[in-house]
């Protein structure tokens, strides 16, 4: 039985996510956009408010919540600055791989750590030349004797120049493509470790991105996450459990526009009328909140999946592909409904429009959800309705029992009844032999 209440415990964590949305995120979001800087104390103190790293399971001291918890808090934070709500979630991507992998004494090292301070750990598979193309990658680990030595560098690094930890992934061997990749749990301080200078970007400014070197850095047996050709894998069960988060993202920055939107219709007057008064207005508001909606269903569906340990790969792909288009056509609109002002750094519109641009890009852009739905639709879904050349498209009573057998033109489609097919199809004068009687058209 399908039930979409929320219980309780989420409903409480949801309004404490909005309260601290509210007080601590929207006031500062706009200056610190400006100034293109991370606000370390919010961030702080969404640690302190057990707003950051929840998803810890108990067993390492955490909070043991679940990927729907992380979509509810998301959606709040996202809603009043989508540069923060990334910054805040990076460490549960930067958590994710650790918490996935089977090295039980790198989880019980790091995981309480995080539980009890305030530290961020970051993620890192891009690289200067490969972004989407993961098994690509470039930076280097060679092997020396149990442990490894890493070179090479990570762009578009979330927190890069913030973190103290980095969850990497790199190569024994790019020819191997992903049955090379490995993983690795690299701190800050290590010898060899540098960080870059902020990325400047045209929004989601609040959060830092920075590309990251390692020059002969040395990990331990001990930080390895995964061996080579584990990697890859770890990689992408990553990617299945935190796609749903981005499309949290998505639908928050996408409500708070369209909230704005609403906000601005019922107050602004053109030809002695209220624009909430216009038909026109009215219907680009349905579509802003049916996308909404639709948007959240999709999120929740298959961060549910991902919590019953469920494969929720294709299910986060349609939920990352759909929030992520809906929500830049929400804002859009917004926009639209705001006219000149909505262009204006003066209203929040614009600074939400540059935001919700990069969630159709990171974390695999909508062209890669796209592969991963298409080859799913033609290679793994299995289809209901039978060949479409078996399809009963009758011309005749099937259920007349002297309307005689039929058979179907495999080229036009043209089905001809009786005990033989006819010596020509009249349609497109194929000869006998392009007539197939029902279950004979893939022989």
């Amino acid at each position: 039985m399908l039930d979409f209440t929320l219980t309780e415990e989420q409903e409480e964590l949801k309004k404490k996510a909005r309260k601290f949305a509210l007080e601590h995120v929207l006031p500062i979001a706009g200056y610190y956009d400006s100034i293109d800087q991370t606000p370390m104390e919010v961030l702080k103190e969404a640690f302190n408010q057990n707003i950051m790293n929840g998803d810890i399971p108990k067993e390492y001291g955490g909070q043991g919540h679940g990927i729907i918890e992380g979509s509810i808090v998301t959606e709040e934070i996202a809603a009043a600055c989508p540069g923060i709500a990334t910054s805040i979630f990076d460490n549960s991507l930067g958590m994710e791989p650790l918490i996935l992998s089977s090295n039980e004494k790198a989880k019980k090292k790091y995981l309480p750590l995080m539980a009890k301070e305030f530290k961020l750990m970051s993620f890192a598979t891009s690289e200067p030349t490969m972004g989407s193309d993961v098994s690509g990658i470039k930076c280097k680990a060679e092997k020396d004797g149990d442990d490894y030595i890493i070179n090479g560098t990570k762009y578009w690094v979330t927190n890069g120049g913030l973190a103290d930890f980095y969850t990497i992934f790199a190569t024994v061997d790019s020819k191997q493509e992903h049955k090379g990749i490995c993983a690795f749990l690299i701190e800050r301080d290590q010898e060899g470790v540098r960080q870059g200078k902020t990325i400047p970007k045209l929004g989601q400014r609040c959060s830092n991105t920075a590309g990251v070197r390692f020059d002969n850095v040395r990990v331990p047996a001990e930080n390895v996450l995964a061996e080579p050709g584990e990697g890859f894998a770890l990689a992408m069960k990553t990617f299945s459990r935190t796609r749903p988060v981005i499309g949290a993202f998505a639908t928050g920055a996408a409500r708070s526009a369209m909230d704005y939107a609403i906000h601005y219709a019922k107050k602004r007057k053109a030809f002695k009328s209220k624009l909430a008064e216009f038909q026109s207005i009215q219907f680009k508001i349905a579509d802003m909140y049916q996308k909404v909606e639709t948007s959240r269903l999709l999120v929740y569906k298959s961060a549910w999946e991902a919590d019953n340990k469920k494969d929720p790969t294709i299910s986060a792909s349609v939920a990352k592909l759909y929030t992520t288009e809906a929500s830049f056509e929400v804002v859009d609109q917004a926009l639209q409904i705001l006219g000149g002002y909505g262009y204006t750094a003066m209203y929040p519109v614009e600074k939400i429009f540059r935001d919700t641009r990069l969630f159709r890009i990171y974390e695999g852009t909508s062209e890669i959800q796209r592969l991963v739905l298409g080859g799913h639709a033609l290679m793994g879904y299995e289809p209901v309705m039978p060949d479409f050349n078996d399809a009963p498209v009758h011309t005749e009573d099937p259920l007349d029992s002297e309307t005689g057998k039929p058979w179907r033109c495999m080229m036009c489609g043209h089905v001809h009844y009786g005990d033989e097919p006819p010596e020509e199809c009249p349609y497109c004068f194929f000869p006998k032999g392009a007539f197939k009687a029902p279950g004979e058209n893939n022989k």
